[in-house]
């Protein structure tokens, strides 16, 4: 949760660039429990240390002759406009939120960035990127400060109501579904051969499944794939994966499969397209990359391991 305070100051910043007449920072712990004293000082702090060691309040338009953000502000006003005028040409904005329009944007909108941050095209800094797998949330959760009431007077229902949500709510639970489960699953990453390779899609592998909370255990490499399924073992592992080199996969991943078995999952670090269908016909059926969906991939994991 401490990631919220770069991402609050980051936002505090760019509209302060903007020109905004008025802002509020949240605390960053508003999400999961009331903001005691501490988070709520550290949120004014947020504003004036901007105010008065960065001087954002004493330049009257910061951003001026910056070609990216004029660029990028004519970009959102002329798209505005076009959906302004679109809303304007089917009655106004309470026609269009009874057609239903209203509510289609913006869960469109929605789709397309729930989608970028389950594939990593859209981080979220500690959330569904470079996680620590050591931090844990279920003990710190309390009553939370934010909330909406129902209300007790009748109201007029005209259209379907706008979905809210945070991105990383979906993450949280998967974090949250590792730390309630009575066994936290251990994912050991059996390094061998080409050192760079393999040190690289390690990275990859702690990286990928500590977004999800597993307990991850890198090593130095193993001469044999055989003597890296055994620590393996000692370890009480739930899965395995296989980190090296391309070249060097059509010949480790039958040994793997063969020593594995019936021990751990069995997980290959990359997606060599080549040889993927070889590697499949030697038995590995798991494989974790780039672009790939995280969230569903780590959810599948889950169940397998019987979380």
């Amino acid at each position: 949760p401490y990631v919220n305070l770069l991402r609050s100051t980051t936002e505090t910043m760019s509209a302060a660039i903007a020109g905004v007449d008025s802002m509020t920072v949240q605390p960053f712990d508003v999400a999961y429990r009331r903001p005691d004293s501490f988070s709520e000082r550290t949120a004014r702090n947020q504003q004036i240390i901007l105010r008065e060691e960065s001087y954002f309040s004493k330049i009257v338009d910061p951003s001026a002759g910056s070609y990216f953000v004029e660029n990028l502000t004519a970009s959102i006003a002329d798209h505005a406009w076009k959906l302004f005028l679109e809303i304007e040409d089917k009655g106004g904005y309470i026609a269009a939120m009874k057609e239903g329009f209203i509510q289609a944007q913006t869960e469109e909108s929605a789709a397309k960035r729930r989608a970028a941050i389950a594939s990593r095209k859209e981080t979220l800094l500690g959330t569904n990127q470079y996680a620590n797998f050591n931090e844990f949330m279920k003990d710190r959760l309390g009553e939370t400060g934010c909330c909406v009431g129902s209300g007790t007077g009748k109201t007029e229902k005209i259209a379907a109501p706008l979905k809210f949500f945070r991105l990383g709510e979906a993450f949280e639970n998967l974090r949250l579904r590792t730390e309630n489960s009575e066994h936290r699953p251990k994912v050991f990453l059996l390094t061998i051969g080409n050192l760079t390779m393999r040190k690289a899609r390690a990275g990859f592998a702690l990286n990928f499944f500590a977004v999800a909370g597993f307990e991850v255990m890198d090593n130095t490499g193993f001469d044999t794939v055989e003597a890296g399924v055994e620590a393996a073992a000692k370890a009480k592992a739930d899965i395995i994966v296989l980190c090296s080199s391309d070249d060097e996969y059509p010949a480790l991943v039958p040994q793997a499969v063969a020593a594995a078995k019936g021990k751990a999952i069995l997980v290959l670090a990359g997606y060599p397209k080549p040889i993927v269908e070889e590697l499949k016909a030697a038995g590995m059926e798991h494989f974790i990359f780039a672009g790939q969906n995280v969230l569903e991939a780590l959810e599948e994991y889950q169940r397998l391991i019987g979380l």
